[in-house]
Order: C-alpha cells, then structure tokens, then sequence
C-alpha cells in the first residue's frame, strides 16, 4: 500500500501516512446517515476511488494527496445533478472529511479503515 510522504507518492514530508485502504463511513446528510465505503488507491500525490453505498457509487475525480491530507470531487445526478467538493484527513486508520455539497452546504464524513 502507498504511503503518501513516501518515495512514489510525490507526497513531501518526513512523515509517513498510510493512505489506501477501504474506509467504512458514515456521512451526515439532509436525509439523515448514510453508510458507504470509501475506497482510496494512490498514484503519485494523486489518487482514485469510489464511494459506494445503497444508493449508488460516486467516482473521485481530482484527487490529491499532501501528507495526512486530501482533496477531491465528486459528481452525481441522483437525485439531482450536484458536485461536491471534499477535504479529508486521515489520523492513523481514522478519516474525516468535510463536503460542501451546494445548496445544502457543508456535510460531514467520518469512517475507520479496514482491516
């Protein structure tokens, strides 16, 4: 697994931080909890995933890695068209993040990773 401030990360940093993984996480939304996995896969100081729940899974588009944190986007058109844009840290195995998901302003994601 990738190491963002690691050789192949293109992270800086002296400190090293354990990225990929399978993140179990709950988002506090309008319509109350919403369970999904959040899946992170490195490249670089950017990386890819997926955010997977009941209603659908959501593609990272745009995402960056700088140490502990994280930045990337995500779009859907259930149930209506919208963009979110996110910031994530990681401490240790534990993820939080804020989205700011327009018109309903800023939600909040927290999860564990895997394993």
């Amino acid at each position: 697994m990738a190491k963002a401030g690691s050789a192949g990360t293109g992270s800086a940093g002296a400190d090293s931080v354990r990225v990929d993984g399978a993140y179990d996480c709950i988002t506090k939304t309008p319509m109350g909890d919403q369970a999904s996995v959040f899946t992170i896969v490195t490249s670089g100081d950017g990386f890819q995933g997926t955010n997977a729940s009941p209603l659908g899974s959501l593609e990272v588009k745009e995402g960056k890695v700088d140490g502990n944190r994280l930045s990337w986007r995500m779009e859907t058109s259930f149930p209506m068209p919208m963009n979110f844009k996110c910031e994530g840290l990681l401490n240790g195995d534990l993820l939080t993040a804020s989205i700011d998901a327009g018109t309903f302003g800023i939600i909040t994601m927290s999860g564990k990773r895997r394993g």
